[in-house]
């Protein structure tokens, strides 16, 4: 009995079973390994949403209170609404390449100083203006609002190659960058600028002026954790599926071993 029960499984030792289960043993801890990464991502994705969200709810204040010369704008400050009193110093402007608008249109992001009522810069960027096709000559830049002016805007951290994948070219265009650095252009302007920038939200853009860079915005959390949940299930249909093509195997030997054999000499029936 015990033989003969033992003998019902040898199929497992041929070549395509021994594949099979291998595949099957493979697969079940690489797609909990998925489920767990999908995981990481949605809490990621939800922490950075809570954080914009936060930061983009708080009360509006002062840059000074968040920004200082040679200050690094830390993950909680970013995009903090703040605002600022001082003057555009549009001589100063530089255009940052290579950057698209809402519809994927390549051109350029407007960087002008704004120099503050105790002499300290605050570098702003004050939206999108489109390319003149051969990204080396400087394009026509609506002017700021003269005189001393109010201005908003979202508190940013300064670009990096590393943050950002942008890489910084050299020898480009006079007024022209790659990243948005506040320590590159406190050696440009010689003078105290402070760490970040920011994305001028008020005063309004309006016709001629600067697109208006959009919202953040928020991450599709959701979608990981949608996919953490489908990668484990497909870890648990794995052995579900093993076990019912070996039951599957076992029945169509019992139906074959059960059918009528044809006798010696005898013709098999047509």
């Amino acid at each position: 009995m015990y033989r003969r029960g033992v003998h019902r499984y040898r199929f497992l030792l041929s070549l395509q079973w021994v594949i099979l289960t291998i595949v099957a043993i493979a697969l079940i801890p690489t797609m909990i390994k998925l489920g767990f990464w999908q995981q990481h991502r949605y809490e990621e994705r939800t922490a950075r949403n809570n954080l914009v969200s936060a930061a983009l709810h708080a009360k509006p204040v002062p840059v000074e209170q968040l920004s200082s010369p040679g200050h690094a704008v830390t993950r909680t400050e970013k995009y903090r609404t703040v605002t600022a009193t001082g003057t555009f110093d549009t001589e100063k402007t530089e255009v940052v390449r290579r950057r698209t608008n809402a519809d994927g249109d390549v051109g350029y992001h407007v960087l002008t100083p704004f120099v503050l009522t105790d002499g300290k810069v605050l570098l702003v960027n004050r939206g999108w203006v489109p390319a003149d096709g051969t990204q080396t000559a400087f394009p026509k830049i609506p002017a700021p609002p003269a005189g001393r002016t109010t201005i908003s805007g979202r508190l940013m951290a300064d670009e990096t190659t590393a943050a950002s994948g942008i890489k910084n070219i050299k020898g480009l265009p006079d007024r022209m960058v790659m990243l948005i650095d506040s320590t590159a252009e406190a050696h440009r302007l010689g003078a105290q600028v402070l760490g970040g920038y920011i994305e001028q939200t008020a005063p309004a853009s309006k016709g001629g002026s600067p697109e208006q860079i959009s919202d953040p915005g928020t991450e599709d959390a959701p979608l990981n954790y949608a996919y953490m949940i489908q990668w484990w299930l497909f870890a648990a249909a794995v052995p579900v599926g093993w076990w019912f093509l070996l039951r599957r195997e076992i029945r169509d030997q019992e139906e074959a071993a059960a059918a009528p054999q044809p006798k010696e000499n005898e013709p098999a029936a047509v």
